[in-house]
């Protein structure tokens, strides 16, 4: 599914003009994001949990070349699903 097609499907569901459903699903996402950039967690019962995990540096390959190169430390977001969600998708 698409954002487009996602966004459609809360315009119907909600029963609001596309525009507002585009507006609300942008602030929702936007939200998520600031809160994962000062390394605070979303949480929503059921559904699932927004977090960022540290990775380290640490040493690869170019699979190319099998030259050994050195990977920077990065922080990744994470979705960590909830309980109702694994019950609801299996």
């Amino acid at each position: 599914m698409t954002k487009a097609e996602f966004i459609d499907q809360v315009a119907d569901r909600a029963g609001l003009t596309k525009k507002d459903a585009a507006d609300a699903v942008d602030a929702v996402l936007e939200t998520i994001e600031e809160a994962l950039k000062r390394g605070s967690e979303v949480s929503f019962s059921g559904f699932g949990k927004f977090s960022v995990s540290k990775r380290d540096a640490r040493e690869g390959r170019n699979p190319a070349t099998g030259e050994k190169i050195q990977i920077a430390a990065s922080n990744v977001p994470k979705f960590t699903a909830g309980a109702a969600l694994k019950k609801a998708v299996n």
